[in-house]
């Protein structure tokens, strides 16, 4: 299960009707790399193939590949506006480390082995 908080969900919304491209979803999943082992990537895409899975969260639509579903099950996405500090936020509890700046990070299963090379 994913939740989106109610201000997050908003601001998707609100930037998904500022895209020409119509029946955009939300795209969530996670890459090899980054400080500490797994980056996130969120973002809207149009095109669902046979290795997603398809999520209702709060009447919005998430689609996630089937391999980053199980890095991503319980996953918290938030969303504060404020000052030049806001933005998205996410909160995984199956991240046992997160780099200083949260957009990687190393799962129980995968902590003795080395981070990819990259950058936060």
């Amino acid at each position: 299960m994913i939740e989106i908080s109610d201000a997050a969900v908003a601001q998707i919304k609100e930037m998904l009707s500022q895209q020409e491209t119509p029946n955009m979803f939300l795209r969530l999943g996670v890459q090899p790399g980054g400080c500490s082992g797994f980056s996130y990537g969120m973002g809207f895409d149009d095109v669902e193939s046979e290795e997603d899975v398809y999520l209702e969260v709060a009447d919005l639509k998430v689609v996630v590949d089937k391999e980053s579903l199980k890095y991503l099950n319980g996953l918290e996405i938030d969303y504060e506006a404020s000052g030049m500090s806001g933005g998205f936020s996410i909160h995984n509890p199956n991240a046992v480390a997160t780099c200083g700046c949260g957009s990687s990070f190393r799962t129980k299963d995968d902590a003795g082995q080395p981070a990819e090379a990259g950058e936060c």
